[in-house]
């Protein structure tokens, strides 16, 4: 049985009893909650202890990958400078949607005070005003941040720390650089490790939940996957008129020329197993010259996922609204800026084994507890094929916009304005 079948099995089978007990017997479905919640956050901490030096090195490690691929050249600079664009495009389109669309729905008190628990209230990120809320993007202490798990200065640190590395001679940054990448690696080892018991944890947190607030848990998640789904299918139309637009692609042959890259997607649910048929389509179909698109789709599979920043901010906005926590203009914009960081350097690692480590730093700035985290990863496996789809769409639309730009600066030199 995959992996992704274990989690789906204990989170149903948790679901399915914590639903009966609140049916049968209130009473008795909370005294269950209160036996099982525990083993469910022993492995939620299991999960969460990697998270701290696994977004610090990914974001270190992020930045020199992304320094070394801008250095091959114009068209591998035009492709980043596309990728993040794109990147912030679908960050900010998902701040303004997710919490217009839940704004629509009425969260239920039950699951507000399910996902709670026993923890404590959630944080307040703007306490003490604007002033604060700045002073609190740089740490004064780098470990000090880590030891606390504060997020978002420790991302400030990674970043200044990753710069920093790029103006090292070669030898002592690729010594540095390696240490990180080694660090990342070891992290996900320890994270596969954890998700071994992952039917166990799911299943003793969802009982937990389900067992407290009933029908309403279900529903809450029903409207989760739901949302992921329709972001990640509007995402898909878009990037399609970008392509469209940008790319200067004819209508019927880009979508003509995505429909197979996408059925491949679908079937593997793997950019990377999807490379061959983007490369075939973009060259034998849409006509792109082999020196864009042999450069710019192997980057886009290394370097740009455009669900990410969807994912991260869809996951925060429904966290706060099941809670009933308000998102205000600058929990958000911080939303945006380090989804987008955080999916540059995580691109290529296994979805399922680094949801915590990609959406603990964006939730946790935003003010939101992580708790919840854990159970809206073992549904995050449904909308993935969608997922899927949109980065393949995301990669093949931007090597169209990199190969427009080519073309325009090859015909501007061939006949230079006087």
């Amino acid at each position: 049985m995959s992996q992704t079948a274990r989690v789906l099995t204990g989170l149903i089978a948790g679901i399915v009893l914590g639903i009966l007990l609140a049916w049968m017997d209130p009473a008795l479905a909370r005294q269950v909650a209160d036996i099982v919640e525990p083993f469910g956050k022993l492995w939620l901490n299991a999960l969460q202890m990697t998270v701290v030096p696994l977004v610090l090195a990914l974001v270190i490690v992020g930045i020199n990958q992304t320094s070394d691929a801008a250095h091959s050249g114009r068209v591998a600079r035009r492709a980043i400078v596309t990728f993040v664009v794109l990147l912030f495009a679908a960050a900010a389109m998902t701040a303004v949607l997710a919490p217009l669309v839940l704004s629509m729905l009425q969260p239920d008190p039950a699951v507000a005070a399910a996902l709670r628990g026993h923890e404590a209230e959630v944080q307040a990120t703007n306490g003490g005003g604007w002033a604060s809320a700045l002073i609190a993007i740089v740490p004064s202490n780098a470990v000090a941040a880590a030891a606390a798990g504060a997020m978002l200065p420790l991302v400030t640190f990674a970043l200044f720390f990753g710069f920093a590395l790029t103006r090292l001679e070669p030898p002592a940054r690729a010594q540095v650089v390696g240490f990180f990448k080694a660090i990342a690696d070891a992290m996900i080892v320890v994270v596969r490790w954890v998700l071994w018991a992952a039917p166990v944890g799911i299943f003793a947190l969802v009982l937990a939940l389900t067992a407290r607030a009933g029908l309403g848990m279900l529903q809450a998640l029903g409207i989760y996957i739901a949302l992921e789904c329709a972001l990640y299918a509007l995402a898909v139309v878009l990037l399609i008129g970008v392509g469209i637009a940008f790319g200067r692609q004819s209508p019927g042959r880009f979508i003509s020329g995505l429909v197979p890259v996408q059925a491949v997607a679908a079937s593997t649910q793997s950019s990377l197993a999807t490379l061959p048929a983007m490369l075939d389509s973009a060259q034998q179909r849409l006509g792109f010259s082999q020196r864009v698109s042999g450069l710019v789709l192997p980057m886009a599979v290394s370097l740009f996922r455009i669900t990410s920043p969807i994912q991260y901010l869809a996951t925060a906005c429904f966290v706060a609204w099941a809670m009933g926590v308000e998102l205000g203009p600058a929990q958000l914009a911080t939303g945006v800026v380090l989804a987008v960081l955080v999916s540059m350097g995580s691109v290529g690692l296994p979805g399922q084994a680094i949801f915590l480590a990609t959406n603990v730093p964006v939730s946790q700035a935003m003010g939101l507890p992580i708790a919840p985290l854990a159970v809206l990863m073992a549904v995050d496996a449904i909308p993935d094929v969608l997922a899927t789809v949109g980065n393949v769409t995301g990669d093949m639309t931007a090597t169209a916009v990199v190969a427009r730009q080519t073309r325009d600066e090859a015909a501007a030199e061939a006949d230079p304005v006087d």
